[in-house]
């Protein structure tokens, strides 16, 4: 089961958030072969932040040595080689798989300049979040390709466009 405990600053406007973000968690979960997280007994548990460009970049300059806000970051609770195994092992049930902190001006950005709505690209992110808390990453191209995969299979499945096609408007 899983579960989402977002929180939402001023910046970002009322909308379903909370909702969205359960549906992005399970379609990336989903495609993974940690899908099992989906019927395990276990509570898996993702926090969302819903916050500031400003928030964001000291986070950023804090984690990452990038003095500059960014769409998206996540910050996993359990090693990626003890995914599988942490949800059987799980003292009280409940496994805390990470957090994924979004920063509204950037994404409200993106998706003005992509011609998307800020939910789908919100949904967007919230997989590729959640992927990068199971382990994926994208620091070499054939890695990169491999997730983008994922998020394209995701969103498909959340009736969501390709999020990487180039798009001549």
């Amino acid at each position: 089961m899983i579960h989402i405990e977002l929180t939402r600053e001023d910046a970002w406007p009322e909308d379903a958030w909370e909702q969205r973000a359960l549906a992005a968690a399970r379609a990336a979960i989903g495609r993974t072969p940690h899908g099992d997280l989906l019927t395990t007994e276990a509570h898996v548990e993702v926090s969302v932040r819903l916050t500031s460009d400003d928030e964001v970049q000291g986070l950023n300059r804090q984690y990452r040595d990038k003095d500059r806000p960014t769409n998206v970051l996540s910050f996993p609770m359990v090693q990626s080689d003890l995914i599988d195994t942490v949800s059987q092992n799980s003292d009280d049930g409940e496994v805390l798989l990470g957090d994924i902190v979004l920063a509204y001006g950037v994404c409200a950005r993106e998706a003005a300049e992509r011609n998307i709505t800020p939910a789908d690209h919100f949904t967007h992110l919230v997989v590729h979040g959640c992927l990068h808390l199971l382990g994926y990453d994208h620091m070499t191209d054939d890695e990169g390709d491999a997730m983008e995969q994922i998020e394209r299979d995701a969103l498909a499945d959340l009736g969501i466009a390709d999020p990487y096609l180039i798009r001549e408007d």
